[in-house]
């Protein structure tokens, strides 16, 4: 999995590639517990080139957005498509996470 990070206006995009899973998941975790110490407030995490994901995955994005929640900042979760989205049904997250079809809809959520 590899993390690249893009700003547009005050937003922070993290653009994830490949899978998130068992071994790498705990990358993005520290990488936004990291944004957040650095005073970053709006998050945007790019999954259209991830294509599968596990439950550690899952679990480090249940954290990501809980840890953002509790500190009042924003966060969009953009391109969720194929095997990740059908995962994320299955665990009927989908009303959980705050996603968006696209990075224009994602910054519309976080900048709102």
């Amino acid at each position: 999995m590899e993390l690249k990070i893009r700003k547009n206006g005050d937003a922070y995009i993290i653009d994830v590639n490949g899978e998130m899973d068992l071994y790498n998941s705990y990358k993005l975790k520290e990488l936004v517990m990291k944004m957040i110490e650095k005073n970053v407030k709006l998050f945007i995490i790019n999954l259209d080139q991830v294509g599968y994901i596990d439950s550690s995955g899952i679990g480090a994005l249940i954290y990501i957005c809980s840890t953002i929640k509790k500190s009042n900042l924003r966060l969009a979760i953009a391109n969720v498509h194929g095997s990740v989205k059908k995962v994320i049904e299955l665990t009927r997250l989908m009303g959980y996470f705050p996603i968006s079809n696209s990075i224009e809809e994602a910054l519309d959520m976080v900048k709102g």
